[in-house]
């Protein structure tokens, strides 16, 4: 891979985790997790009076607390309205663990009302590194629980805790039967899969390709039956075996059922013995997601209110307004040394599930909405009435603005307060981040974050992005909004020629404490996405000839992995493309974005999934869900460009993949599908942890498989799977099932791309 990739959130609890997390498993639901239990060996009990029959020392716990064993349980009363997890403890101290020891963890736990707890077996003193990480589900009437783990370390001192606070409403708990043995044997972790044979669980375009995945021994070719929704049979045929699949390590059959277009619901296909989840043939659900994948993004904005009016269940108050304990992002200081003064860069979208905000992240993300904006203006097929006024229920709806340019707006007014004031050293850059100045915990309310906000130093990359963007929004908002147009353009101008002045200042890949590095070692691609920008949106020759003389322009762009944050020349080729110019050779630039189509459709058409993404050395990326999607982003502007219907066909057969044709047999995008993601990694849509917060809203998209499985739920649970198991649902899984805003991009603009084809309609251009 070209460039280091780095994360978006490392999460906490106290500080920073970096040892292997526990495989979970609770005796009530045991089935369900997916777990093979083991007992453990008989060995000496490492805690001390976990069964409360003669009191509860050495048990200890926070001074907000009352312990009472008097019953021969340890129970007390949970104060409400506490912010973090770890304000409300009960513990107990000098727990010996031996490096490479697997211990068994049990214990009783009764809550009144029902909570969600923290049961952890973690270092005593800052970073408070967890070796044992589990969050039960406790009841009124109580239940048993049971996890495992390996220690990593020699540790004579170790702690096991159990985190209570974080809830807004008073509570009871009761414990019982705490014990911690050593000789355990690991539990396996085997996900529930369902049925062999792998659907689009949300549905079919009754005009667009049809195909199904069957998990078979069968190396000859078997017998298909497709029902509709009453159980009759009204399709039948035989698959085509494709023999193994390295990217899920199993032996697979296709089935193509195209010729059918029947609008309904609830088919299901059967073969081998087995029948499929649910689908719909229709086109209703794209229309759906066109507007859940951009609602995502007001509820990811800092600054503002989020009115539960609007979303109703996802109400909170201002994150990092400067009202207490938020320090405020309204005057920013720099980190240490960096710079003398402070910014308001209040505003803009929280990146993922922690608080930071990044230049580079979000000039991708709102390059992509405004990108899906102007092709519903430009293309053949394009509605752009579908991404009017009053389409996604803003603070801003009325305004006689598109919400989509709304919803942009808010990100851009923040990537433009990131810019270096006049004066000043490095004036006209950008900074690349702010954030934190140490990680936050799980779960964490924005208006909740005590800690000290700083400004990172400007980057070349950061720079870029922000002239590219602001560019590209002079061009998109004139209509609306003459001098904020004007505005944009004259940052835009700044900003390359500082980043023309400064071409190689990178971030530091070290700078990840409280925020993820975004480092990026080769701006060239940066450069080139700019200098088209402002091309495209001034004619200027300077930028012209930049555009003509970069090794992008003419050069093989089209990654197998795909296009992201960190490599980003494919959005100026595309760009290029489509947006109308006077560059000499456009009919080349136009052509080779059929040409990158071809190579992704072909992708797509030998594997056994129909993904347009088949890494040459089988290893997933962190975010294979996104260069998936934006892979698609290529046929789909091939289509564009073309009129050709078998790059349509491929973007309609990828997103069979993001919504349940794949190993796993879910989707991957929360709210679309029987069985889909719903507790992607995040600190406030954190109802895995807490009850009293929702999940991520309907049309969020999951990172998904990542075969590196940096964290520790991942490396515990899943150590040596094929790349598309290397994916769990767990809120601690941050890299496999995070959420961020350059992610929800991409599936936004696809989906507007598909449900302007539910009709059929194309207008001349």
């Amino acid at each position: 891979m070209r460039r280091p990739r780095s994360p978006h959130t490392v999460p906490l609890a106290a500080a920073t985790v970096v040892a292997l997390a526990a495989a979970t498993l609770s005796a009530s639901t045991s089935a369900a997790a997916g777990y093979a239990p083991a007992a453990a060996a008989d060995a000496p009990e490492q805690i001390v009076n976990g069964t409360f029959d003669d009191g509860h020392a050495p048990w200890w716990g926070t001074a907000n607390l009352t312990l009472d064993s008097s019953t021969g349980q340890l129970c007390a009363d949970v104060p409400g309205g506490t912010a973090n997890p770890w304000d409300v403890i009960i513990g107990q101290n000098d727990i010996a663990l031996v490096a490479g020891e697997s211990y068994e963890f049990r214990f009783f736990g009764q809550a009144t009302p029902n909570r969600v707890g923290r049961a952890l077996v973690q270092l005593p003193v800052d970073p408070y590194t967890q070796y044992l990480s589990a969050s039960p589900e406790l009841s009124v009437s109580g239940n048993d629980y049971r996890y495992t783990f390996t220690s990593p370390v020699d540790l004579p001192d170790a702690q096991v805790v159990f985190q209570l606070g974080g809830s807004t409403e008073p509570w009871r708990i009761c414990l019982d039967n705490i014990s911690l043995t050593g000789g355990a044997e690991p539990d396996v972790y085997v996900p529930d899969t369902g049925p062999r044979v792998r659907v689009n669980q949300v549905g079919y375009l009754p005009k667009g390709p049809k195909n199904a995945t069957v998990v078979t021994e069968a190396t000859t070719a078997l017998p298909y039956q497709l029902r509709d929704g009453a159980g009759r049979v009204v399709k039948y045929g035989r698959s085509t075996p494709r023999g193994l699949d390295p990217s899920s390590g199993q032996n697979v059959h296709t089935i193509d059922f195209g010729h059918f277009t029947r609008p309904g619901t609830g088919y299901t296909l059967t073969a081998d013995g087995e029948t499929s989840r649910p689908f719909d043939i229709g086109t209703n659900f794209y229309e759906q997601l066109r507007i859940d994948a951009l609602k995502f993004y007001y509820t990811q904005r800092s600054g503002i209110e989020i009115s539960d009016a609007l979303r109703p269940g996802y109400g909170r108050p201002a994150g990092h307004v400067g009202v207490a304990p938020n320090q405020g992002d309204t005057a920013v200081p720099c980190q240490p040394g960096v710079c003398d003064y402070t910014l308001d860069v209040s505003g803009g979208w929280y990146d993922a599930g922690d608080h930071g905000k990044y230049v580079v992240n979000g000039g991708i993300s709102v390059h992509q909405l405004m990108s899906e904006y102007e092709r519903s203006l430009r293309a053949r097929t394009g509605e752009p009435w579908r991404l009017g006024d009053r389409t996604l229920a803003l603070p801003e709806s009325g305004n006689r603005v598109p919400d989509i340019l709304d919803e942009a707006r808010w990100e851009q007014e923040f990537l433009l307060s990131m810019q270096v004031p006049a004066g000043r050293p490095l004036a006209g850059m950008a900074h690349h981040k702010i954030h934190d100045d140490s990680w936050t915990g799980l779960p964490l309310l924005p208006h909740l974050d005590d800690k000290r906000r700083e400004l990172h130093p400007p980057s070349t990359a950061a720079t870029l992005n922000l002239a590219a963007t602001a560019a590209q929004a002079a061009r998109v908002f004139r209509p609306y909004d003459r001098k904020f147009a004007d505005r944009n353009l004259a940052a835009a101008k700044t900003a390359w020629a500082a980043a023309r002045a400064n071409p190689e200042r990178y971030a530091d890949p070290a700078d990840a404490n409280g925020g993820g590095a975004y480092s990026d070692p080769d701006v060239s691609d940066e450069f080139y996405w700019a200098a088209a920008e402002l091309y495209l949106t001034t004619g200027a020759k300077e930028y012209r000839d930049f555009v003509l003389r970069s090794p992008h322009h003419t050069g093989d762009i089209w990654r197998e992995r795909g296009m992201d944050w960190g490599n980003t020349a494919a959005l100026g080729r595309l760009q290029l493309a489509t947006i109308p110019n006077g560059l000499p050779d456009r009919h080349r630039v136009r052509a080779s974005v059929a040409e990158g189509a071809d190579r992704y459709l072909g992708t797509l058409k030998a594997h056994p999934y129909g993904i347009p993404y088949n890494p040459s050395d089988n290893v997933f990326d962190w975010g294979s869900n996104n260069l998936i999607v934006n892979n698609a982003i290529v046929m789909a502007t091939a289509f564009d460009l073309t009129g050709k219907d078998r790059y349509r066909d491929g973007v309609l057969e990828t997103m069979d993949y993001i919504f349940g044709r794949n190993a796993l047999n879910q989707s991957y995008v929360t709210g679309y599908g029987e069985v889909a993601s719903r507790n992607q990694h995040s600190r406030w849509y954190a109802r895995q942890l807490n009850p009293e917060l929702p999940n991520p809203p309907r049309g969020t998209l999951s990172g998904g498989p990542n075969s590196a499985i940096q964290d520790p739920v991942a490396q515990q649970k899943l150590r040596g799977c094929a790349p598309q198991f290397c994916y769990i649902d767990d809120i601690e899984s941050w890299a496999t099932n995070e959420l961020t805003i350059n992610w929800n991009a991409p599936l936004a603009w696809i989906a507007a791309f598909v449900a302007d084809q539910d009709s059929g309609n194309a207008r001349a251009r």
